[in-house]
């Protein structure tokens, strides 16, 4: 991170100064721009302008202001997550959705079949009585083998269609308090306002259509969005298939795209082969590539072995790899040159590429990109940095463990 210059010594900037300052804002303008619509044409989904982003870092900040939103609600409340578990989060988000389907607001609640299922019975029955429509997406019992695999990872919590939120957030203990240790996990979640909102919410829409027979009724007011803010977004939605999808068109492009330096933070780091190259291709052509994984804590030690069976070829690279240490670490998140970043539910492994339901923002803003490299660097500064000498040395029964694994590398 740079110095800023508080412009105690003169009065103003010289001229050539202010040429420079200028010379560099056309610069990242032009970087933004040629992003942007490689993004759009490549995707084929157009980024809006006029939006205002927040970047809320763990559950201190995350669940205040995504229950804040839903008490306010006066029309509606779309809200859709994997993760649906127990404890006194998550009796509060049944209370703050029911209070308010009585109120007369429509509450509709999707949840992951697989990902949601130690929900309590009675908050689902509180919920029911109150008026809140609750579906389910693919449930393990009713589905074909085929579609076991496939399930719902997107986090999306819509209100009022003015304001959405999204990232890695569940709705569980786990996400509680501010990673101070390894009950509080590390995560980052974005909340939204202007027109980016309609993505958000034709994320939600995609996933009910397929659970519900109404996908719209007399709430859904389909408003018009006003500028909020100066950030310009584009949602991507990745969505389970066969073949190449938009999630990796995305990263692809965000890789080859990047001059000076790309970070990246993921909870599930298994790539397959063809990613670990681009990743090596990035770094081999003088870009800056960090990674920061979970360390010692995690919750999918298989997902972590998978991953781990890559760092020698990454080292060789010149990719930098950090272990976060003080607890879960299960941010998605990707900044790019300063001037981009990705965050949202999609991480860096088979699953997500390949079988899951995901949502990612792309975000083209240096200050809100500023603010994601600060939380970056804060971590950087509670983990430990993988060094290729002393990995290459690790123990034999390291390297089973992550051979074994090999094997079911494209379900983790």
């Amino acid at each position: 991170m740079g110095v800023v210059n508080d412009g105690a010594v003169d009065g103003g900037a010289t001229s050539d100064e202010a040429t420079s300052d200028e010379a560099t804002s056309d610069e990242a303008e032009e970087r933004k721009r040629r992003l942007r619509r490689r993004l759009e044409r490549l995707i084929g989904i157009a980024a809006t302008e006029g939006n205002e982003v927040a970047a809320l870092r763990n559950g201190d900040e995350i669940f205040p202001a995504m229950l804040e939103s839903i008490r306010a609600a006066e029309h509606t409340v779309d809200m859709m997550t994997f993760v649906y578990w127990r404890g006194e989060i998550a009796r509060e988000f049944a209370h703050a959705m029911a209070e308010r389907a009585r109120a007369g607001v429509r509450v509709r609640l999707l949840l992951d079949g697989f990902g949601s299922r130690l929900i309590e019975g009675d908050l689902l029955e509180m919920m029911d009585e109150a008026g809140v429509q609750v579906a389910w997406f693919r449930k393990p019992l009713w589905l074909s083998p085929l579609k076991q695999n496939h399930r719902c990872h997107r986090k999306v919590l819509v209100v009022d269609e003015r304001t959405a939120f999204t990232g890695g957030v569940g709705i569980a203990e786990e996400w509680c308090g501010d990673a101070r240790d390894a009950t509080e996990w590390r995560d980052t979640h974005v909340r939204v306002r202007g027109p980016a909102v309609d993505g958000v919410a034709a994320a939600f829409a995609q996933n009910w259509a397929e659970c519900a027979e109404v996908l719209f009724d007399e709430r859904d007011r389909f408003v018009e969005h006003e500028p909020q803010g100066d950030s310009v977004v584009q949602v991507v939605r990745g969505s389970a298939s066969f073949g190449w999808q938009d999630m990796q068109t995305l990263l692809r492009v965000v890789l080859e795209t990047a001059r000076e330096r790309v970070r990246l933070a993921t909870a599930y780091f298994a790539p397959d082969p063809y990613f670990v190259e681009m990743l090596c291709a990035t770094a081999r052509r003088g870009v800056e590539v960090e990674l920061l994984l979970p360390g010692p804590h995690t919750d999918q030690r298989a997902s972590q072995l998978s991953g781990q069976n890559h760092y020698e070829e990454l080292l060789a690279c010149g990719v930098r790899i950090w272990h976060f240490q003080p607890t879960m670490m299960h941010a998605k998140i990707v900044t790019v040159d300063g001037i981009a970043s990705l965050v949202g539910s999609t991480n860096l492994n088979r699953r997500s590429m390949d079988h899951d339901e995901e949502v990612m923002l792309v975000v083209l803003d240096e200050e809100f990109t500023a603010g994601l490299d600060r939380d970056y660097d804060a971590d950087l500064g509670r983990s430990v940095r993988i060094v290729g000498a002393r990995w290459r040395r690790r123990p034999t029964v390291q390297r089973v463990r992550e051979a074994a694994v090999m094997p079911i590398r494209r379900f983790l």
